[in-house]
């Protein structure tokens, strides 16, 4: 911590260096550790009335992870409702990053290696301007799209390619398609940021060599940005399955998100402890698959960081 200090000053100046050297605190332990060190201490207590916290039944408990394996019936049961839906709230976040992936890897690509001067300005306004509508109207706008009486129902039977509605809404297409529209950014940048620093001459020698064009991108491109893969996935999978708007807004009435079982309890249920133990259920098992997915492809967080 000393070395990096001396560091900074050195290279900002004692002023800047103690401006960012408060900021970071600030932001880490302050915003991010502090609040979720509350949180995990949330969740280990009863869930007891204002007149009675800190006295003598305010003890630590694990009755609130408890009720989240075996919910309120037998001891012998399982919650079956509640960790259904954190799966399938998993589940969906994968998909969600997957096809992220799949849509953004070639839009970076051609940002990143084909594009230059106006061309690419021009692309990278077209990617950040409908960002500047907030995140709630471009959930309801995808809900109107994708209605009864929206524009791809209407069209599609004016074209003759169904006769009568589609429920998009109800089959969870509209909630898909709402969080990967919300978070291609994400994605988008740090691949190009990591496509962008390889050598075109890489690609050229690959090509000289022979190399088709999925050879190219096998061998050499997606090898090369797998440190902008991982980090794009990971930022999309984490904001996928903590989403609360989008799946409020676009999800079916057989929809339940896992960050709305969690709102249920802070807010409708005033149960502040199951609220954060079911927090950090969520927290926990996402930062797990995380790390699993960075071990199997091979990643570490330094690289992540570069």
């Amino acid at each position: 911590m000393r070395d990096l200090f001396y560091d900074l000053v050195r290279r900002n100046g004692m002023a800047v260096s103690i401006y960012l050297m408060l900021a970071v605190t600030l932001w880490v332990f302050i915003l991010i550790i502090l609040p979720q060190l509350t949180m995990l201490d949330y969740s280990f207590r009863f869930n007891l009335p204002p007149a009675k916290i800190g006295g003598p039944e305010d003890v630590y408990t694990l009755e609130q992870y408890r009720y989240f394996f075996q919910g309120s019936g037998a001891s012998d049961g399982i919650n079956t409702l509640d960790i259904g839906i954190l799966f399938k709230t998993l589940l969906a976040a994968v998909f969600v990053t997957v096809f992220d992936l799949i849509i953004c890897y070639p839009v970076a690509f051609v940002l990143a290696k084909s594009s230059t001067g106006a061309k690419a300005r021009l692309l990278v306004l077209a990617l950040i301007v409908p960002y500047w509508i907030n995140e709630i109207l471009r959930a309801f706008a995808f809900r109107i799209l994708f209605g009864a009486t929206g524009v791809i129902n209407e069209t599609g039977m004016g074209l003759g390619l169904w006769d009568t509605p589609i429920d998009f809404i109800r089959q969870d297409v509209a909630l898909y398609a709402g969080l990967a529209y919300a978070y291609i950014l994400l994605m988008i940048f740090p691949l190009y940021n990591a496509i962008e620093s390889l050598d075109r001459n890489q690609i050229e020698a690959a090509r000289d060599m022979g190399a088709n064009w999925w050879q190219v991108h096998a061998k050499v491109v997606i090898p090369y940005a797998k440190p902008g893969i991982a980090s794009g996935m990971t930022m999309v999978f984490m904001l996928t399955s903590g989403a609360l708007a989008a799946p409020q807004i676009l999800g079916g009435p057989s929809n339940l998100w896992f960050t709305q079982l969690v709102y249920q309890w802070f807010n409708s249920g005033g149960n502040w402890p199951r609220g954060s133990a079911y927090a950090m259920v969520l927290l926990i098992v996402c930062i797990a698959l995380v790390l699993l997915v960075m071990r199997l492809f091979k990643v570490s967080i330094g690289e992540i960081k570069q």
